[in-house]
């Protein structure tokens, strides 16, 4: 494996991605390698021959003086000070994701971004082509690390990627079939501004080739912005209207003439439709019938705790939707419940702004009939609804165990739903810790 990489070699944040790095580098023969993060660091075993340095603490960014290349972890914000010095003074920054794009010998790269259902995309292109027999990979932000792909890689495969703006900010290459799903505002604590963000997830189309294909969500304008930056002959547009190459009406997808059904589909919720539609054009693209694509499709099953249906029990369903920490997630779970519902809201502060969902909730989803609040947010999401014209029971509870209890009263012939557009941090570890509780209380009636 020959990296090209110049030592020294910096590997810039030790997370999940920057250990990656590191083995990485050690595979490739690197023998000066600088870490640099801000918390203490653990190095794994090292080779004899290799000489390692650590920067860690409040000044941890001093490594870069030590190094020729650095290999940025998505989570580093590449456009700091310290970082536009280094490159100034000739240094080299590059991230996993150009490294892996550079290197890769898979027969084709997806790509897939955008600001919600990446996750779920990235698993029904999988499984679509595991049904049609086509070896395929996934990494990036979902699954394992981009450049742990590259140990077993074969000529055959296809790798997947799901790629977040972090790791789409500084590439100049793109992915063979690219796919922008619905892209919204997120991630403000970190980029300077929106147009930076979107600017980032255009690094997805924005170097493809000629030969390369570009799947996108034609009513979003964002996102069609973003597209039209594609050089790729081929585009595929998913439409809510009729003028799409998958047009989705109702519960209903065609492409092609091919009719897809959801009510024929292991996924609730409407909003997947999305993510099929984007999932079967990114394997048309690779060379898969439509009509393959959409027998797969039916035997999908849903990412845990992504709108997943736990069963019913004394007349109410269940639905676990902890993975939506953002507002806009919510707002597409809820537009999917048929029954009258009890909503489970609220977590921790990541200053969302709650105004639109409070007016979707109160204005648009008249089947709605009492909220449960947790969390740090509760009172501020509390007071959004009531400013809104709220006129159902909301209570803010203690904790889940409580808000459960009190969303049971929806009673029989009614749907309880935990989707809480906010983090998890405070009251749990994580969304999925959350989300297990709320499976154990489910499980215990």
């Amino acid at each position: 494996m020959n990296s090209n990489l110049i030592a020294p070699v910096g590997v810039l944040g030790f997370g999940v991605e920057g250990q990656s790095t590191f083995n990485y580098l050690v595979r490739s023969g690197i023998k000066d390698i600088v870490v640099m993060d801000k918390n203490p660091v653990n190095l794994p075993e090292v080779p004899a021959g290799v000489n390692v340095k650590v920067c860690s603490g409040e000044n941890y960014m001093d490594g870069l003086k030590d190094c020729v290349t650095v290999v940025r972890s998505a989570g580093v914000y590449p456009m700091s000070p310290a970082l536009f010095k280094f490159q100034m003074n000739g240094g080299l920054m590059t991230s996993q994701i150009q490294l892996f794009l550079e290197q890769t010998k898979s027969k084709k790269v997806v790509g897939v971004t955008g600001t919600l259902g990446k996750g779920s995309t990235v698993s029904m292109i999988s499984h679509i082509l595991t049904k049609c027999g086509v070896n395929n990979e996934i990494g990036g932000n979902f699954g394992v690390p981009a450049l742990d792909l590259l140990k077993n890689e074969t000529a055959d495969r296809v790798s997947i990627l799901e790629l977040s703006s972090f790791q789409l900010m500084t590439l100049s290459l793109s992915p063979d079939v690219a796919v922008v799903l619905r892209v919204s505002t997120e991630h403000l604590d970190w980029h300077q501004s929106v147009e930076e963000y979107r600017d980032a997830k255009a690094n997805l189309v924005r170097w493809q080739k000629r030969d390369g294909a570009c799947v996108y969500l034609k009513d979003a304008a964002p996102t069609a912005k973003i597209a039209s930056e594609s050089p790729a002959k081929t585009k595929y547009a998913v439409s809510l209207n009729d003028d799409g190459d998958a047009v989705i009406e109702g519960a209903t997808l065609t492409i092609d003439g091919t009719k897809l059904y959801l009510s024929d589909c292991k996924v609730r919720g409407i909003y997947q439709l999305e993510n099929m539609a984007a999932a079967t054009l990114a394997c048309k693209a690779l060379g898969i019938k439509v009509a393959d694509a959409f027998e797969a499709l039916k035997s999908y099953e849903t990412l845990p705790f992504r709108m997943e249906f736990k069963g019913e029990k004394n007349g109410i369903e269940f639905y676990n939707d902890s993975y939506a920490t953002r507002p806009d997630a919510t707002i597409a779970a809820t537009a999917s419940m048929k029954r009258p519902f009890a909503l489970i809201l609220g977590g921790s502060e990541k200053n969302a702004d709650f105004t639109e969902l409070s007016q979707i909730l109160v204005n648009e989803r008249p089947n709605l009939k009492r909220i449960a609040l947790i969390g740090a947010t509760a009172q501020r999401m509390l007071d959004s609804l009531q400013q809104a014209g709220l006129k159902i029971t909301a209570n803010i509870f203690p904790t889940l165990e409580e808000a459960f209890a009190d969303s049971l009263q929806i009673g029989e012939g009614g749907t309880v739903i935990m989707s809480p557009a906010c983090a998890s941090f405070g009251l749990f570890k994580n969304y999925k810790v959350r989300g297990q509780v709320f499976d154990k209380l489910v499980a215990d009636l």
